[in-house]
């Protein structure tokens, strides 16, 4: 597998008709590096993916892999693999060939098509099931063979859209595993687009959170979990308490309340995850109109001056009933500043 892979996207604009979908995006992907493209429904991530392998056209702007301009580069002239969340294998084609159907097309010696393909199930775990039909394998097994499919086509580039959204719960855990070590292994670059942050969090070296069409945020897991920038980034990531700060004051939804400390000075914004409210102590009362057990924890949803607030305790922790009033304190020691209001 090559060491290449750099790409460039270069004040990229992309377009359904009169509907702009990407807007003068920049972005700069490194040579064996597992990008994520974060959002939700509609952010233009997927219409990003389909740009770079070439299904669809810019409006504006450039595309560059390894120093050479791909733009206007036929999507079957492309060094760039793809992965669709459906998979697409060939029904009426057993595991070897549905692996090997992009090296025929190529017209490569009959040997070295086996030497690849027989190479490529191995690196995914799939040399025994070479003679099934995908009829016969369970969801994580046809996601491999389609990886397989694409990395013996040596790409520089490998997309997968919607990886792991197919499969259950466990098998979920056991591909993001699986995707990590074919990447490392390989050390092709590779992005991919989901909208479950945990997912990304999980398996990325980098993530991308994208909103209407233009990037909201880049950083590490570390960095866009524990210090988004803005309100939407904060709420995406599981800070479901956000509050816009006025002359160092929250502004609640009855008006301005005063924190416990005061909030630093360039935050525009405060949020919390449920976990961070401390309830049972506080300035502030709320009462409870839901309650749930979950597992390790109870959740709750209280209703206050501020607006609604929704909190965390840990499950060992005293239950506090429906209609109950309980005081709560939103410590500013455990909120992340945010630049932008909601």
């Amino acid at each position: 597998m090559s060491d290449a892979g750099s790409l460039q996207l270069n004040n990229l604009t992309l377009a359904y008709d009169a509907t702009v979908a990407v807007e003068s995006l920049d972005l700069a992907v490194g040579s064996g590096e597992l990008l994520a493209l974060l959002g939700p429904s509609g952010c233009g991530k997927t219409t990003t993916m389909r740009a770079i392998a070439g299904l669809m056209r810019a409006r504006s702007g450039s595309i560059v892999l390894d120093g050479a301009d791909i733009t206007a580069v036929p999507a079957n002239k492309r060094p760039v693999g793809l992965v669709f969340q459906s998979y697409a294998l060939f029904p009426h084609l057993n595991v070897f060939e549905n692996v090997a159907f992009g090296l025929r097309l190529k017209k490569l010696p009959k040997p070295e098509i086996e030497q690849k393909v027989v190479s490529g199930l191995e690196s995914v775990g799939l040399t025994a099931f070479s003679e099934r039909m995908p009829a016969e394998l369970s969801g994580g097994q046809q996601q491999r063979v389609a990886l397989a499919r694409a990395m013996v086509m040596e790409p520089k580039v490998l997309l997968l859209d919607e990886p792991l959204s197919n499969l259950d719960a466990r098998l979920r855990l056991e591909m993001r595993t699986e995707l990590q070590r074919v990447q490392k292994a390989s050390g092709i670059t590779m992005i991919f687009v989901t909208h479950d942050q945990a997912e990304a969090l999980a398996l990325a070296d980098r993530i991308v959170v994208m909103r209407d069409g233009r990037i909201e945020q880049t950083g590490t897991p570390e960095d866009i979990y524990n210090t988004p920038r803005t309100a939407f980034v904060a709420e995406f990531v599981g800070f479901e308490n956000v509050f816009n700060i006025h002359d160092g004051r929250l502004a609640g939804a009855s008006g301005p309340a005063e924190l416990s400390c005061r909030p630093p000075v360039e935050a525009a914004a405060l949020a919390w995850r449920p976990g961070a409210v401390e309830i049972g102590k506080g300035p502030f009362e709320g009462e409870v109109m839901g309650a749930s057990f979950a597992g390790r924890s109870r959740e709750y949803l209280l209703s206050s001056a501020l607006g609604p607030i929704k909190a965390e305790q840990a499950a060992d922790s005293p239950a506090h009933e429906l209609g109950a009033r309980v005081a709560f304190d939103l410590p500013v020691a455990k909120a992340a500043a945010l630049s932008g209001q909601s």
